[in-house]
């Protein structure tokens, strides 16, 4: 799925029209890798190609599996069986991803809308035929497997995904239900997902007689103009409000879906199946969340006071949480050297990962510019391991969309160096998917600090650190405990607006602490969050990899041999390894109760470099 980043403050364009003249030549990419158009030949061919092979693989296989084990040389067998299997799931994505890029690049474009629609209803229909197999697979007993793979070592490449999948077996239903559920996900949760994509993208917002898209708007709340800040918010509240109904219906159908979903699998909590889907313990996010709500004060409560402090205000207005501070070093960052910028700090780290991100520059994997209709945010897509990952970018020019690129960029070279395990196995747990990508985002602040030329440029560089790291930690399991709220407030019922609405506010309250106060209309702004709905309970990930990052950082400033042939190592692991087995390596233990501290002392410890400065 596209990892979408989390929406941070960052340095801000001194002037619109300096902006405008040093982000010209934004790059788009090109995406012939999969298919050079969506009439071109080779995207029926391959969806009648996809259709075809998958109702074969279902009549030469269903229903034999088990007794495949049994026969002569079955281990043997069944890996061939896996290989086309994987074959089948890799053709299947290019399809996917072709149209789910394209569909980004403009998601109000009607074309490429019934595009998206239409591929999505063929490659439902064609895995339809597949669903059979892993289910098949989780009826073997574990010693006949286990015996197999003993027996036969391409059987035993397959270990980890064979792993993987029987973890799912306590929570799968018969084959005809799980057809059922695969088939209706059409007219189900997956056209309410596209419902709230296309609605955020056509939304408009009114900012001093301008209608402006979500990005643009968003973008303004990082002004210094203080009243051009509250102006964008009263605008985003206005439209959010307008809007209401529609996203508190698709709130309350998905939730209701979930709660569906989960009840008959038999989760018994409900974030139960993201924690199994992320093959982490609830154990070790429920230690996470813990560590940092128990943080709160001193970390986003005291920052907050301290910028309140630093703009001369007893408290921060919603709109003044991400403003720049009085007398900060802003300006526009040309393409060219944010480019120069992300590269040099992977460069310095390793010639092999600037390398790999080269390539995104070079072979056009990277589609930067904001365009009316495109997906908002930013994010790094797999595709398929014959082919190569792309990132989408809304790039405006500020210090911290050179932060999303490094971000963006650490996920692609993630997703490159997992690509050689395979289709199946390639994927990685979206707690361990944050890993480099928050790296690349610290090599990258490092170097931008190691360049500092005053007090001033480098109190500016570590504000927009910290409060990236708000945002990615405290925030991010605020949202979790908001969807928390919400999805076990919705089992008693559907919710109104006002409800969801009070719940938002008191979670907000309790994160960012009474240093931020709220204006109208900021109950509204739960409504554009996309994880809600796309992942749910998807955003704890970002905190797990920011303070996982942290802890690994500090043992990379310590000079650790070999550390990084252990990094490439874990990054190269894909899907195939456990987190635990990972970390190993590097002396770390994400059970470690004390794992959290080590990470959210970096954040503390940077807040007490920003204290000691003078205001």
């Amino acid at each position: 799925m596209p990892m979408t980043t989390v929406s941070t403050p960052t340095l801000i364009a001194a002037t619109a029209e300096g902006a405008a003249s040093n982000l010209a030549g934004l790059p788009e990419w090109d995406l012939s890798a999969l298919y050079a158009a969506p009439d071109a030949p080779e995207v029926a061919t391959d969806l009648s190609r996809a259709l075809t092979g998958a109702e074969e693989f279902a009549k030469a296989h269903k229903g034999t599996i088990a007794g495949l084990l049994a026969s002569d040389g079955g281990g043997a067998k069944l890996a061939g069986v896996i290989r086309d299997y994987e074959a089948l799931q890799e053709l299947l994505g290019r399809l996917m991803s072709y149209a789910g890029l394209l569909y980004s690049g403009d998601t109000t474009d009607p074309k490429r809308a019934k595009f998206y629609g239409d591929v999505q209803e063929k490659i439902t229909a064609a895995s339809s035929h597949l669903l059979f197999f892993e289910l098949e697979l989780n009826r073997i007993d574990d010693a006949l497997i286990d015996a197999a793979m003993a027996a036969d070592a391409g059987l035993a490449h397959y270990r980890p995904w064979l792993t993987d999948i029987r973890l799912e077996k306590p929570y799968q239903l018969d084959d005809k239900l799980e057809e059922l559920f695969h088939e209706k996900s059409i007219t189900g949760y997956s056209a309410w997902n596209r419902l709230f994509d296309e609605t955020i993208a056509s939304l408009r917002f009114e900012v001093d007689g301008e209608q402006l898209a979500i990005e643009p708007t968003l973008h303004l709340l990082q002004e210094p103009d203080e009243a051009r800040r509250k102006a964008a918010s009263d605008a985003l509240g206005k439209t959010f409000g307008e809007n209401l109904r529609v996203f508190t219906l698709i709130t309350n159908v998905l939730a209701k879906d979930k709660e569906i979903a989960d009840r008959w699998r038999g989760f018994k909590d409900i974030a139960a199946a993201r924690h199994l889907s992320n093959r982490v313990e609830p154990e070790v996010v429920e230690a996470l969340v813990a560590a940092v709500r128990d943080a709160y004060p001193r970390l986003s409560h005291r920052y907050y006071a301290l910028k309140a402090k630093w703009m001369g205000k007893e408290t921060l207005a919603s709109w003044d949480r991400n403003a720049p501070l009085p007398g900060a070093v802003t300006r526009t960052v040309p393409w060219p050297e944010a480019k120069d910028t992300v590269l040099s700090a992977y460069g310095r780290f390793s010639p092999r990962m600037a390398d790999i991100a080269r390539r995104f520059f070079d072979e056009n994997w990277i589609d930067a510019p904001v365009r009316p209709g495109k997906a908002p945010g930013a994010f790094a897509h797999p595709t398929v391991p014959s082919a190569h990952p792309y990132v989408l970018l809304n790039y405006l020019g500020r210090t911290r969309d050179v932060m999303t690129l490094a971000h963006e960029l650490g996920h692609g070279v993630h997703q490159v160096l997992a690509g050689r395990q395979g289709a199946l196995m390639a994927p990685t747990p979206l707690t361990l998917a944050e890993t480099a990508s928050v790296f690349g985002e610290m090599l990258t602040f490092q170097a931008l600090l190691g360049r500092t030329a005053s007090q001033a440029e480098k109190r500016t560089l570590l504000v927009s650190k910290v409060e990236d790291m708000l945002n990615t930690v405290v925030r991010q399991i605020a949202f979790y405990t908001f969807e928390r709220e919400i999805h076990t407030a919705r089992r008693e019922g559907e919710l109104t607006a006002e409800q969801i609405n009070a719940i938002w506010m008191k979670v907000q309250a309790e994160s960012l602490g009474p240093s931020i106060s709220f204006g109208p209309g900021y109950e509204t702004f739960w409504t554009y969050i996309p994880h809600f709905i796309h992942s749910p309970f998807y955003v704890y990930a970002y905190a797990f990899g920011d303070c996982l990052v942290n802890s690994l950082y500090a043992v990379f400033e310590k000079a650790e041999p070999g550390f990084q042939d252990k990094y490439f190592a874990l990054l190269e692991a894909g899907g195939t390894k456990h987190h635990g087995e990972l970390l190993a390596p590097f002396g770390l233990d994400a059970s470690d109760p004390g794992f959290w501290q080590m990470g959210l002392g970096l954040i503390a410890r940077l807040i007490d470099e920003l204290e000691a400065m003078e205001g």
